[in-house]
């Protein structure tokens, strides 16, 4: 197997933006998305969302493509939520995927474990919640992560 140090911070909506992502479905997802990352020979560093959209930060193996990677993840948390609820859900097609060094994990891990801390107080970082479509990319800058 060859050696690799990679961390990726993924982050996707659910479908129109609507808040999908519930009390009553959000830890089997969660649990389906890590299950599904494991099986994928990933690692999960961070997993957390709010109701509209969801944050993963993982080490994705050389071996399969991102775009691939994030298909099945989303793929198969889509299909639990829909049998978990009367409502129909779904994500947009598109996502944010942003690579980082280990250096930054830590900063990055954080940012996504307090999801609804940074929210609530309005403290969002805007570059690690761009996922495409409308939600256009930020413009580069030298500023570090942390």
């Amino acid at each position: 197997m060859p050696y690799s140090r990679l961390f990726y911070h993924f982050v996707w909506s659910t479908h129109n933006r609507l808040p999908l992502i519930t009390e009553a479905n959000r830890d089997p997802l969660y649990a389906a998305m890590r299950a599904k990352v494991t099986e994928l020979g990933g690692l999960t560093h961070a997993l957390n969302g709010m109701p509209d959209h969801a944050h993963l930060l993982v080490t994705v193996p050389p071996k399969i493509a991102l775009a691939t990677f994030i298909g099945q993840v989303k793929g198969v948390s889509s299909h639990l939520a829909s049998r978990l609820s009367t409502e129909a859900f779904a994500w947009q097609r598109e996502y944010g995927v942003l690579s980082l060094s280990e250096s930054h994990l830590p900063t990055v891990v954080r940012y996504v474990v307090e999801q609804q801390k940074h929210h609530a107080e309005n403290s969002v970082d805007e570059r690690l919640e761009r996922w495409g479509g409308d939600n256009a990319p930020p413009q580069p800058d030298d500023s570090s992560l942390g």
